[in-house]
C-alpha cells in the first residue's frame, strides 16, 4: 500500500472513479461528501494524505485546509482547483494545503502528488519523533548530548543541584556554560526564585560595582535614585557570573567580602544589607595561570571553586555535534518557517570531522547559515561554511618529518577508519556512511587490521601507528 487517502468530494460519480483508479496503484482510499464527516473519520484514524475539492457543502475546501493545519498539521492535504483557477491555488496555500491539481484530473500527475505529499508528511512525523526524543532523552534541561562526557556531566549536575555551595564552570567560548548554570539553578531549592546573569568582562569598573552591589542616591553623577545591585535582586535565587576571570582586580576584594561575609554595601552607602545569593561562576580562561600572573586572586578563586565543573568542548562529543545540529535546525527551521528538516549525509560527515573552535555556537551560527541559504528540504555541503566544507582533518602521520616514522598505505587508511569511528563513537553504521564503504568493506577491513596487529605482535614487531 502506498498510502491511506481521504478524499472529500461531493460528486459521487467522481470519488468512485478515483477510488478506483488510486487503488490501482496502491494507494487506499476512503471518501466522504462534506468536510464534517472527513474531520470526523481523520480525527480517529490513522490518514496519510487528505484529498479535497474546493467547492463543498457545509465545510468547504478553504475551511478544511484551516482545520486540518489547526489540529493534524502533520497530514499534508491536496486541493482540487479548476483549470487557470490560480488564485483559488493560493489562496488554498495560504490557508494550510500543502499542494494543488488542477481540474480536468491526470491521474499520473495526482499519483505523483500524492507520494510527494506522504512523503513530507512521513518526514514532519520522523521530525516530531526526534523533538520528542530530545526532550525526553539525551538532555538534561536545555542541554543535549548522548556521549559519555555528556553523561558524566549531566550525572555530576543532577548530585550538585541541590548544594548551595559556589559552582565555578569552566570551558571554551561557546560551549554552553550559561546553560549549566541555568539548569543547576532550574533544579535547585531555589527554582522558584530569580536567575540574574552578568558578564563582568562586558561593562567598566564603575558601572560594575553598582550593577553588582547596587548604589545610594547621589553616589555618583547619575545616580538621581537608590539603585539595588543583583546581590540584593537575585536574593532567595542564583547569581551567575559569566567571564569571572575578567573582574577587574579592584573589584575582587569586595566580591570577596560579599561571598565570605552574605552582606553587600552598596556604592555611597552607609550600612551593608545581607543577602541570600547562590554564586555559579563561568570562565574560559585559566584561573591559575592568571593567579600566577596577580590578575585574579587566589583567596576569591577558592571561595568560587568549591565545586568544579568542567565543560568538553564540541569537538570531544563525538555524534553530539549531528544531535545538536538537528536539535538546532528543527528550532531554526521553524522559527524561520523553511521546510527544513534534515542533513545530508556528506554535510553530516563534514560537521562530524570539523573541530568546531568556536564549540556549539558556532555549529548554530553554521546551521542558520544553511538553513538560510538552502534550495532544498535538507542541509547539504555547499550550505555550510566554506571553512567548514573545506575543512580537511589533519592526522598524526601528516606531520611526520622523520621518514622513519612514516606509515604505510594500509596503516593510514586503518588510522583514518579508526578516527572515524572514535568521532561516531563507535557507531559502524554512521562510520561507513562517512568513509562511503558498506558495513562488510569495513567490518573486512577492521578485521584485517585487528589480524595484522595480532600477527605484529606475536612477531615482536611492534605497529608504526602505537
Amino acid at each position: 500500500m502506498n498510502g491511506r487517502v481521504i478524499l472529500v468530494d461531493d460528486d459521487q460519480t467522481m470519488c468512485e472513479m478515483l477510488e478506483e483508479d488510486l487503488g490501482r496503484r496502491g494507494f487506499e482510499v476512503r471518501w466522504f461528501a462534506d468536510g464534517e464527516q472527513a474531520l470526523k473519520e481523520i480525527a480517529g484514524n490513522n490518514v496519510d494524505v487528505v484529498l479535497t475539492d474546493l467547492n463543498l457543502p457545509g465545510v468547504n475546501g478553504l475551511e478544511l485546509c484551516r482545520r486540518m493545519k489547526e489540529s493534524r498539521s502533520d497530514i499534508p492535504v491536496i486541493v482540487f482547483t479548476a483549470f487557470g483557477s490560480m488564485e483559488s491555488a493560493i489562496g488554498a496555500m495560504r490557508a494550510g494545503a500543502f499542494d494543488f491539481v488542477t481540474k480536468p484530473i491526470d491521474l499520473g500527475l495526482l499519483s505523483i502528488a500524492l507520494d510527494r505529499a506522504i512523503r513530507h508528511g512521513q518526514l514532519q512525523q520522523k521530525v516530531a519523533v526526534l523533538s520528542k526524543a530530545l526532550q525526553e532523552s539525551g538532555r538534561f534541561d536545555d542541554i543535549v548530548g548522548e556521549s559519555d562526557v555528556m553523561r558524566r556531566l549531566f550525572d555530576i549536575l543532577a548530585r550538585v543541584a541541590g548544594s548551595p555551595a559556589s559552582i565555578l564552570i569552566t570551558g571554551e567560548s561557546g560551549t554552553g556554560k550559561e546553560l549549566v548554570a541555568r539548569a543547576i539553578h532550574k533544579r535547585s531549592d531555589r527554582a522558584s526564585r530569580p536567575f540574574l546573569a552578568i558578564n563582568c568582562a562586558a561593562l567598566p569598573e564603575s558601572l560594575l560595582e553598582s550593577e553588582l552591589f547596587g548604589h545610594k542616591r547621589g553616589a555618583f553623577t547619575d545616580a538621581k535614585s537608590d539603585h539595588d545591585g543583583l546581590f540584593i535582586r537575585a536574593s532567595g535565587g542564583t547569581l551567575f557570573l559569566d567571564e569571572v576571570g575578567e573582574l577587574p582586580l579592584a573589584l575582587q576584594p569586595k566580591l570577596l567580602r560579599a561571598l565570605q561575609e552574605r552582606r553587600v554595601r552598596p556604592v555611597g552607602g552607609g550600612a551593608e544589607v545581607p543577602v541570600d545569593v547562590r554564586i555559579v561562576a563561568a570562565t574560559n580562561i585559566d584561573l591559575e595561570k592568571a593567579i600566577e600572573s596577580r590578575r585574579f586572586r587566589e583567596d576569591l578563586y577558592y571561595r568560587l571553586n568549591v565545586i568544579h565543573i568542567p565543560v568538553p568542548p564540541l569537538r570531544e562529543r563525538g555524534t553530539d555535534v549531528l544531535l545538536l545540529a538537528k536539535h538546532f535546525l528543527h528550532d531554526i527551521a521553524v522559527r524561520s518557517n523553511k521546510d527544513v528538516h534534515g542533513i545530508a549525509d556528506p554535510a553530516a560527515a563534514r560537521l562530524l570531522t570539523y573541530p568546531w573552535p568556536g564549540n556549539a555556537r558556532e555549529l548554530r551560527n553554521a546551521i542558520e547559515r544553511a538553513v538560510a541559504l538552502t534550495t532544498f528540504d535538507m542541509i547539504t555541503l555547499d550550505d555550510l561554511p566554506d571553512k567548514v566544507r573545506r575543512h580537511r582533518p589533519e592526522l598524526p602521520f601528516t606531520s611526520a618529518s622523520d621518514s622513519t616514522k612514516l606509515l604505510s598505505l594500509r596503516d593510514v587508511e586503518q588510522q583514518y577508519i579508526e578516527h572515524v569511528l572514535r568521532l561516531c563513537d563507535g557507531n559502524r553504521t554512521r562510520a561507513s556512511q562517512i568513509l562511503g564503504l558498506d558495513r562488510k568493506t569495513l567490518y573486512r577491513k577492521l578485521t584485517s587490521g585487528e589480524e595484522a596487529e595480532a600477527n605484529q605482535s606475536q612477531t615482536g614487531i611492534s605497529s608504526p601507528k602505537k
